[in-house]
């Protein structure tokens, strides 16, 4: 092939690149370049081997070298910049998701207040809902007796429990978001099974009088827990109506366009469950600690969890 006809066969694509290149670094730049970034390698060998004007020649290096340094700079801004991520780009996430947010919102909590309810003011209730070991467990593990609050064990030690915890929370996480692959209808069973179970076991406590036991444990890492799947059940509600409603996209980019987007929350939920396993293990199963204390930290608890997901609000506002 002539340089000439080399040329305008490849104009189109370098142009492009040099704007991307001009601009400021963003998702949709860096996705050219990096789309991009092989085939400009094999544009500059085939026009070394076949000596073509050093002009091109020396144009088609200079996009390159280009194209990496972008590339380069971009991959240690994303490994780097935790701080971004946590100060915007995580909260961004779940303003933007706040429609799905309020419906898994709404599927966890009002089948747990129901249940909640019912298990209180009827004490059958309770076996409707669950088997008679599960309650002989739950009361075992909530009894104001127990040396160690939240669990039956016998010499499991904290960071044993730790590991447990992160086990389970991520288990109930991953659920909620993988529901959502079966059109969201699995996420939805996820979430209010859940609620289901947590209101049932409070509504029953609370008729044991087990208030000073039950309530102290859960309020403290509640905060990070329970709000993490919520955000989990949103990330799925979001898979879910990418495949019932593409747009103009084919369901399988839909799928992966949603995928992108609830990114940034996953990486957040899970830190999120780490920090509520780090809890539960650590400090809501002592049952030394004064009921006032672990109140107190449990009520600024929530307020930082809540302040911080609604301060996503400021950065989608601009």
């Amino acid at each position: 092939m002539k340089q000439q006809s080399f040329e305008q066969a490849h104009a189109a694509t370098w142009a492009e690149i040099e704007e991307a290149l001009q601009k400021p670094a963003r998702p949709d730049n860096t996705r050219v370049l990096a789309e991009n970034y092989m085939l400009l390698c094999q544009h500059l060998a085939i026009a070394q081997e076949r000596l073509y004007d050093t002009a091109l020649i020396e144009r088609l290096n200079g996009l390159v070298l280009g194209v990496y340094r972008e590339l380069y700079r971009y991959r240690a801004e994303t490994r780097l910049n935790l701080y971004a991520f946590f100060r915007r780009d995580f909260p961004l996430a779940i303003y933007r998701h706040r429609i799905f947010i309020a419906v898994a919102f709404a599927v966890f909590v009002l089948p747990g207040l129901i249940a909640g309810l019912w298990t209180y003011l009827d004490d059958e209730a309770v076996y409707s809902l669950l088997d008679a070991s599960q309650v002989r467990s739950v009361e075992r593990m909530y009894d104001p007796e127990a040396s160690k609050l939240g669990r039956e064990r016998e010499a499991e030690t904290d960071l044993f429990m730790f590991g447990f915890y992160i086990k389970n929370n991520i288990s109930v996480a991953f659920r909620c978001f993988a529901g959502g692959m079966l059109l969201g209808i699995g996420t939805l069973l996820v979430l209010f099974f859940n609620g289901l179970f947590i209101g049932s076991i409070a509504g029953h406590l609370t008729r044991l009088d087990y208030v000073e036991t039950f309530y102290p444990f859960v309020v403290g890492h509640g905060s990070f827990e329970l709000t993490a799947i919520v955000f989990s059940g949103a990330a799925g509600l979001r898979l879910g109506y990418a495949i019932l409603n593409p747009g103009a996209l084919a369901r399988l980019d839909a799928l992966r366009e949603a995928g992108r987007e609830v990114v940034p929350m996953l990486y957040g939920i899970v830190l999120m469950l780490i920090i509520a396993a780090f809890l539960e293990a650590f400090w809501s199963s002592n049952a030394t600690l004064p009921v006032a204390v672990k109140y107190t930290v449990g009520g600024i608890l929530w307020a930082l969890v809540l302040l911080y997901a609604f301060s996503g609000r400021r950065h989608g506002s601009r």
